[in-house]
């Protein structure tokens, strides 16, 4: 996974300069919507940055479940392991690992109950390498979740400048649209849209 330098150099900066409440964070809880994970669930969040899921993962799993977060940045691990202590999220592992060159064997809690990964795929090259070992790495009938970034449509067009921006800043390719590989692999996609179509949802089960 090549994360950018930005997000090695800032960090301890990132939840405050990635636009995350304003906008980012929509497509976060529409995801944790359409997972709806029972207690207990094992998740594998793959990208995990600063650990910005945890908190809503946390709220389905429990105590009972366990989070596995996986980041080539040792910088945003670090930001991502003082979120887990502060909170007292004894059930969360953290691996610095390039997404792209990963395998299930690598993952120790493999097979896992449910996948996500919430603007990261659109980061790696090649994004598909990392969304299959997401789908390995899950049992079958569990989820695959992928939220990611598109230009914004209909009004919301007007906006596609400052977004491209903002991919632009974080390293992401807007045209990446990496949800679209989805349907091949995973039966029952569910889908959401959210902030003018510039965020994008989508669910999967395991065949």
């Amino acid at each position: 996974m090549r994360r950018p330098t930005p997000y090695t150099l800032s960090a301890r900066l990132y939840d405050v300069i990635s636009f995350e409440w304003p906008v980012y964070r929509a497509g976060r809880e529409a995801a944790f919507e359409l997972l709806n994970l029972p207690g207990g669930s094992h998740v594998l969040d793959l990208g995990c940055g600063t650990g910005l899921n945890f908190a809503g993962l946390q709220r389905m799993i429990g105590p009972t479940g366990s989070i596995t977060g996986i980041d080539a940045s040792p910088q945003m691990l670090e930001q991502a392991r003082r979120r887990a202590d502060r909170a007292g999220w004894d059930n969360v592992s953290l691996i610095a690992a390039d997404a792209t060159a990963l395998t299930t064997s690598d993952l120790s809690e493999a097979p896992f109950d449910a996948a996500l990964s919430t603007y990261a795929l659109s980061l790696m090259t090649p994004w598909q390498a990392a969304l299959e070992t997401m789908i390995s790495a899950t049992r079958d009938g569990g989820v695959v979740a992928v939220v990611d970034m598109q230009r914004p449509v209909g009004r919301a067009a007007a906006w596609t400048p400052l977004a491209k921006l903002a991919c632009r800043l974080g390293g992401s390719d807007i045209e990446a649209h990496p949800w679209t590989a989805m349907p091949e692999r995973l039966d029952k996609i569910t889908e959401n849209a959210v902030r003018g179509g510039h965020i994008q949802v989508r669910v999967g089960r395991i065949r």
